[in-house]
């Protein structure tokens, strides 16, 4: 599958606007979307300045979903089900590359899953099959994200029940600068979810940011 163009849905908050970044130097085509399309414009306008590129755009929700090749999912947990429902009609027949983690609302540190057993897993009963449905990025900190300069060495790990789907992902973390690894089924997303309470954590123990996973012993250094 190739993809030229990328909506970043929730593309204003940290994670969405760093990968956004990341990408559009990378040479892809990114649209931000927002529930305001003014704000979508003006993060994107600011994204550009800060690159000196002219590729970020951006508008609503719904139009950029509409734009892109692949669509990704930067929203709290909280909003989780209200964008999906907005984006509904407009991610069919796409890849849908969710980002979203469930946190506990008591403790951030602890994990929380919820009644579907994961974000993504929710995602694609909801969107139905006209949907593929990846979890990936739950794991990269926004921190590192932002500064486009700034080596990631964390590994993004992908699972999702359709494999180009999760191909899309694994070539998208490569161009964001990180190493994207296949870890199985989308049953598999409840436990790459539950890890970012984990490094939360041990950012807050051990006076961290930004802490990250990476798998050793692969042969491959693409994990294939």
């Amino acid at each position: 599958m190739m993809v030229h163009r990328i909506a970043i849905i929730g593309g204003t908050g940290k994670e969405g606007s760093g990968l956004a970044m990341r990408w559009a130097r990378a040479g892809y085509e990114v649209i931000i979307g927002s529930r305001s399309a003014s704000r979508g414009a003006q993060v994107a306008q600011q994204l550009n300045a800060r690159l000196g590129l002219h590729s970020i755009q951006g508008t609503d929700n719904v139009s950029a979903a509409r734009a892109g090749d692949v669509v990704v999912l930067t929203v709290p947990y909280q909003a989780h089900k209200d964008i999906l429902a907005e984006i509904r009609e407009a991610v069919q027949g796409k890849v849908l590359i969710d980002v979203t983690v469930p946190l506990n609302p008591n403790d951030v540190t602890v994990a929380h899953f919820p009644p579907g057993g994961s974000a993504t897993q929710e995602a694609q009963a909801f969107l139905g099959d006209g949907v593929r449905v990846v979890c990936a990025f739950q794991n990269i900190s926004a921190a590192h994200l932002k500064n486009p300069d700034h080596p990631i060495e964390c590994d993004v790990l992908v699972c999702g029940d359709d494999e180009e789907a999760k191909a899309v992902a694994i070539e998208l973390a490569q161009a964001a600068g990180m190493r994207g690894l296949d870890a199985g089924p989308l049953a598999n997303a409840a436990v790459v979810e539950g890890l970012t309470p984990v490094l939360i954590g041990l950012n807050k123990r051990y006076k961290a940011r930004g802490a990250g996973i990476r798998i050793t012993g692969l042969a491959d250094p693409q994990g294939k």
